[in-house]
């Protein structure tokens, strides 16, 4: 065997075939043509569906909200029929409303749009005028009338939550013992301060805090508690007591023994 002919042999040992599949055009054509028929179906099955709403439902207690307000934002953002309409955007727009918490946004067979409004429960004023919910979220703002029996909640911009969480610790344990909070401060060098139902002051600082609420819990509560109409304010930012502050008039007597109650040094600054 020549050597040309022993170089071929080689060269055809090493060769692969590769074998393009065969398409079946007539079974790519039926598929096709059988999902155009299905979404010209469904589109026209969608156009005949989609008559005008002709019926809007409104559903709630609206005792702080406006039905007419809410109509009004509905004629604006309802766009599309029946099957068209953007059921998301519509429920969007509703809850941009200020006293409105949560929408649901249904449709309801042949023509009618049911809207379900869920008022926000107001749980505290937060500042001059301005209203907390249950979750600590601000949705009210600039407002002329605020429920008085709710407490007030003030503290620097962003801190609703942070204000709101602190109120809803010490709270319980308050009305354990008796006592309610009516306002909660956070200032903005992060001081707290927090005011009783019976017109006493606590004063809490900046560190500590817990340490020092659960100190006045369990026993400046106590002390004050017979004599709180003579009492001022109590002073917690001591390292380990408190001092009572007296209203004028309370007398001297008074004085020399919130003095025994002091233990260690005051921190202004704490």
């Amino acid at each position: 065997m020549s050597l040309l002919r022993k170089r071929n042999r080689r060269k055809a040992a090493t060769r692969r075939h590769f074998a393009l599949p065969v398409l079946d055009w007539r079974r790519i054509g039926a598929t096709a043509a059988a999902i155009g028929a299905l979404s010209a179906l469904g589109y026209l099955v969608s156009v005949g569906l989609d008559q005008p709403v002709r019926k809007v439902t409104l559903e709630g207690s609206f005792q702080r909200i406006s039905a007419v307000d809410v109509e009004q934002v509905m004629r604006a953002s309802l766009n599309g029929g029946f099957v068209t309409a953007n059921l998301d955007e519509l429920r969007a727009a509703i809850e941009a409303l200020a006293w409105v918490d949560r929408a649901r946004v249904q449709r309801r067979w042949p023509d009618t749009i049911v809207v379900e409004v869920l008022e926000q429960q107001p749980a505290a004023r937060w500042g001059e005028d301005g209203l907390l919910n249950t979750r600590g979220e601000l949705f009210v703002t600039g407002s002329r009338h605020l429920p008085p029996e709710l407490p007030r909640l003030d503290g620097p911009p962003g801190a609703e939550a942070l204000v709101a969480q602190r109120y809803l610790a010490v709270q319980g344990r308050l009305l354990d013992l008796g006592l309610r909070l009516t306002a909660l401060r956070l200032d903005p060098r992060g001081a707290w301060e927090m005011d009783l139902s019976n017109g006493v002051t606590v004063r809490l600082g900046r560190s500590q805090v817990d340490q020092r609420t659960d100190r006045f819990m369990r026993v400046a509560a106590q002390v004050i508690a017979g004599r709180a109409a003579e009492i001022e304010h109590v002073d917690m930012r001591y390292s380990n007591g408190f001092s009572i502050g007296w209203r004028a008039g309370a007398g001297r007597k008074p004085n020399r023994a919130a003095a025994t109650m002091r233990t260690g040094e005051i921190d202004t600054d704490a």
